[in-house]
């Protein structure tokens, strides 16, 4: 397989804010604007694959809290001692994108002929998990494995198809609506896949504002909108 290495953010400094939050990359466009209405304290977000982060956390990164496209990250870092509170927050939907304009159609019909298939690192980062478990569910993984286009976590993937780098891209429906460049042309079915859950964890040694926040994305205005942006809400308070 090919692979494409895009770095979206790299650990940030944590005298820059108040509290800091490593977040999966398909959050970026929602959490950006949430970020904007919290009135408490400075927020700095960074974002890249969920893999990614919390081998950075388990490192000893400075972050307050993490939002994993993954559970099993969560769970990993709850196991090494490292998480103090977590909840459900929420739930997506894997699709597949083209470039805009581009004619819809069955996952089976469309895949087996693409020349390039851009997706998150199918190993490691949760959208390439969900999307090579689909393709293996639908028996099409071993016919287009060798095409596949690995990029370091979703939001590369999907610039890989906004560029017009690869005609077809498989990532999250919030990402599809964040980028006009690109069209879904079809949902993989939900039995393909493992769920699509996005828990928040409070880390060990977080800052006296964390807990503020971590409660407040589990509120009401925070749901508001991540639901416009597509996602839906798993436990909004």
């Amino acid at each position: 397989m090919m692979r494409f290495a895009l770095v979206l953010a790299m650990w940030p400094v944590a005298a820059l804010a108040d509290i800091t939050v490593f977040a999966a990359a398909s959050l970026k466009t929602a959490l950006d604007e949430a970020v904007r209405l919290y009135e408490g304290e400075a927020v700095t977000l960074s974002y890249a694959g969920s893999s990614a982060l919390a081998r950075q956390i388990g490192y000893g990164a400075p972050a307050d809290l993490f939002i994993s496209a993954n559970p099993d990250w969560i769970d990993w870092l709850d196991a090494e001692g490292l998480v103090t509170q977590q909840a459900p927050l929420l739930g997506n939907r894997l699709v597949l994108i083209g470039p805009a304009g581009a004619e819809s159609g069955p996952p089976e019909a469309l895949l087996p002929g693409a020349e390039r298939i851009a997706m998150a690192l199918v190993d490691a980062v949760p959208a390439g998990i969900y999307g090579k478990q689909a393709m293996t569910s639908l028996g099409l993984w071993d016919q287009v494995a060798p095409r596949v286009v690995q990029a370091d976590n979703v939001r590369a993937a999907l610039a890989l198809v906004a560029l017009g780098e690869a005609p077809l891209g498989v990532v999250y429906a919030t990402d599809a609506q964040a980028e006009p460049r690109v069209t879904v042309l079809a949902e993989f079915p939900e039995h393909s896949h493992a769920p699509i859950r996005y828990p928040v964890a409070l880390l060990d040694g977080h800052g006296t504002g964390a807990q503020a926040f971590y409660d407040w994305l589990q509120g009401d205005e925070a749901a508001q909108v991540f639901q416009t942006h597509g996602f839906s809400v798993l436990g909004a308070q």
